[in-house]
Order: structure tokens, then C-alpha cells, then sequence
């Protein structure tokens, strides 16, 4: 696989915001690659912290959309809760998981196309002594932000967010300075962590991480559902 590495900011930072933006308008699944090595910061009230993308996973639309994804929270169509994955490019969609943690997606795709990635794992590059206090249980800086839920932890996102712009104050999305070009280049893909069903399947390798990275998060295949459900985006 080989792409077009995330625009670098030029002028403005609402220039940089606008082809930032456009980058993420494209399919997630493209977009995956692009944005390893990306560093999201949130300036929130206790203080900043800034992490460095190093996982994702791109989750798709509804079983009757143009690219269906058993995997994804929006299969079965759009909720109240799911509503930011069918919004603009470059939104935060941040969901709250077995009663006790939340997870980050930043959406991707055209305004009403539902797509999004999860944020797996990421290196706290910034605000270490605000993401620890955060993640008082990491027995290292390598453990802040390796999981889904750490990452958001560390970020001190919650369902409060969601729906917010991840490119306008109080967060922003800067592009690598040098950013991975594809596989080749040191990205490796693979199936989801966690997807019970066919969306967990090696069918859909859209799982995306920097080969070798200490803070990647280890696969986990589901166990078999014992209902129809997903898990993911």
C-alpha cells in the first residue's frame, strides 16, 4: 500500500485545518495509514496533553449503505448516540464501553457517509504529568495511552466530546513531520481487535499500526457473540 502522506500546515491554522479536513473526507480506510504518526492534542481545563497516533481501525456504515461493516456501531442504522459518525470530517466520536470507559473516534469520509477511525494506541508526547495523573495505574509512560481506552483516558476525553471538531481549539490534529508512507515504509494491517462476527474476521484487515511501536495494543480476537452485536466503532 502506498499513499500521500498528511498534508504538512501551510499559512493559516485555518489553513491547515481546511486540508487536514479534506484528507479525513476520503474513505477511512485510506485515510488509516495517513494519520499514524499524527499527534491530537486537547487543551482541556486541568492542562494540555498531546499524543502520537500509532494504532487505528477504520469502521464503516449501515448494512444498506454502499459499504456495509458488521463491526461497526452504526450497522444497523443511525442513533442518537452514533450521530457524530454520519457528520463532518475531522469530528470527534467518543463512546462509553462496558460501564466504566470511553473511546475516541476521529470521522472520516463525506458529511452523511457514516465512517470513522478508532484511536487504538498512542505515545504521550506531551502533558506526561497530566496523563499520568489520569492513568494512575500505568506502570510506565509506554502503558498511557496503549488501548483504546487509556488513550482516551490520558486525553481526558468522555462523551462530552463527542460530536466536537478534533481540528479547531481546544483540540488540534498536526500531521507527522515525517510521516509513514505504507506498508513498506513500516505500517503493518490486520484484522480488529475485539469484533465478534464477520467483522472481526480476516476479511476486514483494517486494523492499521506502526510496525515495531512499543505502545501498539496486543490483538485480541472477540469471543463468539451469543447475540448479534459489534463492538468497535
Amino acid at each position: 500500500m502506498t499513499s500521500s502522506p498528511l498534508p504538512a500546515e501551510s499559512g493559516t491554522e485555518s489553513g491547515a485545518a481546511v486540508s487536514v479536513r479534506e484528507l479525513l473526507s476520503a474513505d477511512a480506510r485510506h485515510v488509516a495509514p495517513l494519520i499514524l504518526g499524527a499527534v491530537l492534542t486537547h487543551d482541556g481545563p486541568g492542562g494540555s496533553v498531546s499524543v502520537r497516533i500509532t494504532e487505528v481501525e477504520a469502521y464503516l456504515g449501515p448494512h444498506d449503505s454502499h459499504h456495509p461493516d458488521p463491526g461497526s456501531h452504526t450497522f444497523r442504522g443511525q442513533t442518537a448516540r452514533n450521530a457524530p459518525m454520519f457528520g463532518p470530517a475531522g469530528h470527534l466520536y467518543v463512546y462509553f464501553t462496558y460501564g466504566m470507559h470511553h473511546c475516541a473516534n476521529i470521522v472520516c469520509g463525506p458529511e452523511g457517509v457514516a465512517s470513522a477511525l478508532l484511536l487504538r494506541a498512542g505515545e504521550v508526547v506531551a502533558g506526561h504529568e497530566l496523563a499520568r495523573a489520569r492513568r494512575p495505574t500505568s506502570k510506565s509512560d509506554v502503558d498511557l495511552a496503549s488501548g483504546p481506552a487509556r488513550l482516551a483516558t490520558a486525553l481526558g476525553l468522555t462523551t462530552a466530546d463527542s460530536g466536537r471538531d478534533a481540528l479547531a481549539p481546544p483540540f488540534r490534529l498536526e500531521p507527522a513531520a515525517h510521516p509513514p508512507e505504507g506498508v513498506a515504509a513500516g505500517i503493518s494491517s490486520g484484522p480488529r481487535v475485539g469484533v465478534s462476527g464477520d467483522g472481526g474476521s480476516h476479511e476486514y484487515p483494517w486494523r492499521f499500526w506502526l510496525s515495531g511501536d512499543p505502545t501498539v495494543s496486543r490483538y485480541k480476537a472477540a469471543k463468539p457473540a451469543k447475540a448479534p452485536g459489534a463492538r468497535g466503532a
